[in-house]
C-alpha cells in the first residue's frame, strides 16, 4: 500500500496535507485478450490513421537528405541485375527461364528480393526503433510492423515500373497470365508480414535475433531461386527445396510474367508455409506484445 502526500492551498495561505492512498497493484492493466483470436481487426481498423502515419514517417526518413531520392529504389536491383548478369549470365553460362534474356530474368527476382529483404530487416528492428512510441501511449503494437511492410510496397511499386519497361525493351509479349502477378506479389507481403512480426517480438526479448537476422537474409537468397531457375537444382531435391515459401512465389510471379506453366507444388508448399507462418506469428506477437513496454 502506497501513501500520497498532497498539499493543496486552503483559505489564506496555510496549506491542508491530504493523504491519498494508493493501491500496490495496478486499477487497470492493458494486456492482449486470452481469447484465441490472433488479429482484433476493430482495433487495427480504428487505428487506420496510425497505420498511415507510420508508414509514410517511415518512407520519408528512409530517403531525407539523399541526393538521389527514390532512384535509390530502382538502382539497388538493377546494379545487382548487372552485377550477376556479367558474372552469372555471361561468364558462368547460367541459363534462364525459356527464352527470357539473363537480365530481365535476374531483375525480375531481384525486385520481389528487394522488397522481401528490406521489409523483414526493417521489421524485425522495428519495435526497438519505435520504443518511446510503445512506452508511452497504447494502440496496438502490430500496427508497427504492418506500417514498415506498407512502407516498402511503395518501393516496390516503382521497381515493377521499372520491370515492365525492361519487358518492353526486350519485346516480351504479354499474355493474360501477368494477371496473376499481384497475387504473388501479395503473398510475398503476406511471408514477409509474418516473419517481420515473428523477428520484432523475438528481437526485444533477445537482441541477438537482430544480429543474426542480416546474416540469414543473405543466405537465404543464395538458397531461393533469385539468380537461377529452378530447374537447376536436381529433381529428386526440389520437392524439398520448394518448402522454402520463396520458391513457388518468385517462380509462379516469373511464370505469371513470361507466360510459363506453375509448378503447381512449389505455389502449394509457398501458400501453406505461408499462412502457418503468418498464423503463428500473430498468435506469438500477440500473446507477447503485454511485455514489449518493460523491454524495449
Amino acid at each position: 500500500m502506497l501513501i500520497l502526500d498532497v498539499q493543496a492551498p486552503s483559505t489564506g495561505q496555510q496549506f491542508e496535507t491530504t493523504q491519498f492512498i494508493l493501491p500496490e497493484d495496478p486499477l487497470i492493466v492493458v494486456e492482449p485478450s486470452k481469447a484465441w483470436v490472433a488479429v482484433n481487426l476493430r482495433d487495427l481498423w480504428n487505428y487506420r490513421e496510425l497505420l498511415y502515419f507510420l508508414a509514410w514517417r517511415d518512407l520519408k526518413v528512409r530517403y531525407k537528405q539523399t541526393v538521389l531520392g527514390v532512384l535509390w529504389v530502382v538502382m539497388q536491383p538493377a546494379l545487382m541485375a548487372i552485377i550477376i548478369t556479367v558474372f552469372l549470365g555471361m561468364v558462368a553460362k547460367v541459363p534462364s527461364m525459356g527464352h527470357v534474356p539473363y537480365g530481365l530474368f535476374a531483375y525480375s527476382g531481384l525486385v520481389l528480393w528487394t522488397f522481401f529483404s528490406g521489409a523483414v530487416m526493417a521489421g524485425g528492428q522495428c519495435l526497438l526503433g519505435n520504443a518511446q512510441l510503445i512506452t508511452k501511449i497504447y494502440f496496438p503494437r502490430l500496427i508497427i510492423p504492418c506500417a514498415v511492410t506498407a512502407g516498402r510496397l511503395i518501393d516496390l511499386l516503382i521497381a515493377f515500373v521499372v520491370l515492365t519497361m525492361l519487358m518492353a525493351y526486350y519485346r516480351i509479349a504479354l499474355s493474360w497470365s501477368i494477371l496473376l502477378a499481384p497475387l504473388f506479389v501479395v503473398l510475398l507481403v503476406l511471408l514477409a508480414l509474418g516473419l517481420s512480426m515473428l523477428t520484432s517480438a523475438l528481437t526485444v526479448k533477445y537482441r541477438d535475433i537482430g544480429i543474426a537476422l542480416p546474416v540469414v537474409i543473405q543466405l537465404w537468397m543464395f538458397v531461393s531461386p533469385i539468380v537461377y531457375p529452378l530447374n537447376l537444382v536436381p529433381g529428386q531435391w526440389q520437392r524439398i527445396y520448394a518448402l522454402n515459401p520463396l520458391v513457388g512465389i518468385i517462380e509462379g510471379f516469373r511464370s505469371a510474367l513470361f507466360n510459363r506453366p506453375l509448378n503447381r507444388w512449389a505455389l502449394a508448399a509457398s501458400v501453406v508455409v505461408t499462412t502457418v507462418l503468418l498464423v503463428y506469428s500473430a498468435f506469438a506477437f500477440r500473446r507477447v506484445e503485454k511485455c514489449f513496454a518493460d523491454l524495449v
